[in-house]
């Protein structure tokens, strides 16, 4: 039998491990430097934290069983549930706002497609207990900072924004009633993946006449402020419900992010309990799925943890993520695995390149040496497969002379070295690569 990864799942070979650190590395650092504090959760929660969110229907696309213990768990796919749950543990003790991100593991059965596999990990960012729509452009502004540190540019990406408290007022203007609301949101939010006339059928069927059928669609077409606060003009209530998004927008335009973001109602965000701000994030030319998705949703936190604090928060994948850093050329370089190589030219050397090694090592540096005796130019061609910056070659006369020969790897020079200025020439060498 030859083994194979389970359909959907990654091996992560050494160099796909390097860009995964990369992104995981870059998420963090960004997250922490808008003052978020890292969580995380087990990976295994009971199956009810689920479903009470999302209905029984989520089931078929989980890995759920019972446990030896006679527990109906899944592994996680999400983690706002699990979020949920810890804040409304300690709600009274946390200092607000709140400020969380995790990188979890997430798993989900369900067909695999270009940007979706069944496992992928995730930036999750939450700020809870602000209501403020300040609140909402510091967590998009999260997100483009996070492109940005990756090289992404406003021609690369581009944020999608939207409110769902706008998209209603206008459909309620257009005729839409309260009860059809459900189903204008679903037309709106499938409009780019179906034609009119098939959406147009259940809006039909729900009651609405042609003419607020057009109308759902002429909102669903409106694109930037201006457009949209004109729109809101002639609507009952319009300016105050568009007051949010426009602050919203120059908050992220007083930060000098104005380049990245695109008002545009047709971005929903299916999901139900979304109660404002919605956004996603795209690659300029459209052509992979969304990098990043989320929003507002105020009422949450009660219906899973029983506590009332308002929140907004986004998940980013990295799988998407990854095509998109390939496609652009920014996946880093071949990364050393080690910074120095020490080559002994006899088997009397060995001694000296293992005190050298260990040296080398209790100072911080990476280091390597063959394990078996071998030709010295052998030794340096596996230094070079390893992209090592430096080779050390200790040979009998180097010994006798109390120094080793330094050899840049990538400058191609070479000078001998006295042997006790070895650690600290070396420690300085890997402190400006």
């Amino acid at each position: 039998m030859q083994a194979k990864a389970l359909p959907g799942f990654r091996d992560f070979y050494p160099a796909d491990l390097a860009l995964r650190a990369h992104i995981l590395h870059t998420w963090r650092a960004v997250a922490s430097r808008y003052g978020f504090e890292e969580y995380d959760g087990p990976p295994l929660e009971p199956l009810e934290l689920y479903t009470a969110k999302s209905g029984a229907e989520i089931v078929g696309q989980l890995y759920n069983f019972t446990d030896k213990g006679g527990r109906e768990v899944a592994l996680r796919p999400e983690m706002t549930p699990t979020l949920a749950r810890m804040v409304a543990a300690r709600a009274n003790g946390l200092k607000k706002p709140i400020r969380w991100f995790a990188l979890p593991q997430l798993f989900r059965y369900e067909r695999q497609q270009r940007g979706r596999l069944r496992e992928h990990f995730q930036l999750n960012c939450d700020l809870i207990g602000e209501p403020g729509p300040l609140a909402d452009a510091e967590l998009i502004a999260l997100a483009v900072d996070v492109m940005r540190a990756f090289g992404l540019g406003p021609g690369d990406i581009k944020v999608r924004l939207s409110d769902r408290r706008v998209l209603r007022t206008l459909l309620l203007a257009s005729g839409v009633t309260d009860q059809q609301l459900p189903a204008a949101f679903q037309a709106v939010d499938k409009i780019e993946r179906a034609e009119r006339r098939a959406l147009a059928e259940p809006l039909a069927a729900a009651g609405m006449t042609a003419g607020t059928i057009d109308g759902v669609f002429a909102a669903a077409a409106l694109r930037g402020l201006p457009a949209v606060e004109a729109a809101l003009a002639r609507a009952p209530g319009g300016e105050e419900t568009g007051r949010p998004l426009r602050r919203v927008v120059e908050a992220l335009g007083a930060m000098g992010l104005g380049e990245f973001v695109e008002v545009d109602l047709t971005i929903v965000r299916g999901l139900a309990y979304y109660t404002g701000t919605v956004f996603e994030l795209f690659d300029a030319g459209r052509t992979l799925r969304a990098i990043c998705g989320g929003g507002r949703y105020d009422g949450l936190l009660e219906a899973l943890g029983g506590v009332d604090l308002p929140a907004i928060g986004f998940g980013m994948g990295d799988v998407v993520l990854a095509e998109l850093l390939r496609e652009r050329g920014l996946v880093p370089a071949d990364v050393s695995s080690i910074d120095v190589f020490v080559a002994a030219i006899s088997e009397q050397d060995v001694p000296e390149v293992l005190a050298l090694a260990h040296e080398l090592r209790d100072a911080g540096l990476r280091v390597e040496y063959a394990l078996t005796t071998q030709a010295v130019g052998k030794q340096l061609r596996l230094a070079d497969a390893r992209n090592a910056r430096a080779a050390l070659v200790i040979g009998p006369d180097d010994r006798a002379r109390g120094q080793v020969m330094l050899k840049d790897l990538r400058g191609q020079g070479q000078e001998p070295v006295d042997r006790t200025q070895v650690v600290e020439r070396l420690a300085r060498m890997a402190a400006v690569v």
